[in-house]
């Protein structure tokens, strides 16, 4: 399996960190309807590392990834930027967070406001940037480059909607707004899971470039085990809202300890062999 690895993962353990968290919790009501969705988990993210955070629906990833972005507040523990006790209590110092994250998330059609053109779009980030006081052609110049990056034309994309482009286009058009802001974390949350195979496989190839050409680390939220491991450095296995195992993506994935981890291998179809249904059924008649 490991031919199969897009790039070989490195090591982060001693690059410096960006964003840890200590007994980080999420729940949600009180009493017999309270519900624990993060459950005091412990993280280390370093720059320039990809970092895969691995969970079927419903194991608190996509909590715990609002409560990276600063769009929902944790319960319990601490959440740390660059080494400091995130600060994110006021609208101001949440917006300064936010020029460091940045997210690219599942549903590319909801990502982007209906009524506002592309230009609109990409100048807010230029603006959001420190660019506000360049010049018309500056701008202009800066757009054409990351639209560039992403294999779109400008020229073409002018005066036009988000939702004139296809699913693919305007996913790529969010990681052109990212080559744009040029966070030191980017929060992929499922980003591929609604275009196709070939759309899929340059959104992640645009990934791997933003990290290795800007050293910017990212975050990826799945539910697949295999594609986490075809691209990430590490990778954490998520269940009922804790981390049941991570590590070094070669170590999680060949050499697996949790029986979660093992199942979700197990359910990867292959092409070659005939599939496992065994867990379909276990799930089915429990």
């Amino acid at each position: 399996m490991s031919e199969d690895r897009i790039t070989p993962a490195k090591d982060f353990t001693n690059a410096p960190l960006c964003l840890s968290g200590r007994g980080v919790t999420k729940i949600f009501g009180l009493g017999e309807k309270r519900t624990v969705a993060v459950d005091h988990v412990d993280f280390d993210f370093h720059e320039g590392e990809f970092v895969s955070i691995v969970g079927e629906s419903g194991s608190g990833k996509t909590t715990l990834s609002k409560m990276l972005l600063g769009l929902s507040s944790q319960t319990e523990g601490e959440i740390l930027f660059q080494g400091k006790p995130r600060d994110i209590s006021s609208g101001a110092k949440r917006k300064e967070y936010w020029k460091g994250i940045q997210a690219i998330f599942q549903d590319p059609f909801a990502s982007f406001n209906t009524f506002n053109k592309i230009d609109t779009v990409l100048l807010d980030c230029i603006n959001m940037r420190g660019g506000k006081n360049l010049s018309k052609q500056e701008k202009f110049d800066m757009m054409t480059e990351a639209c560039s990056f992403v294999n779109l034309k400008f020229a073409e994309l002018t005066n036009k909607y988000p939702f004139e482009l296809s699913g693919g286009q305007m996913q790529r058009l969010m990681i052109a707004r990212i080559f744009l802001l040029k966070p030191k974390i980017l929060l992929a949350d499922e980003p591929t899971s609604m275009v196709d195979a070939c759309s899929r496989a340059t959104i992640l190839d645009m990934l791997l470039q933003l990290r290795d050409e800007v050293g910017m680390t990212i975050i990826f939220i799945t539910h697949d085990i295999g594609l986490a491991y075809y691209i990430s450095d590490t990778v954490y296995i998520m269940e009922h809202g804790k981390f049941v195992e991570y590590g070094k993506a070669d170590e999680v994935i060949l050499a697996p300890k949790a029986a979660y981890t093992k199942r979700l291998i197990s359910d990867v179809p292959k092409i070659h062999e005939e599939w496992d249904l065994s867990t379909v059924d276990e799930l089915a008649v429990n």
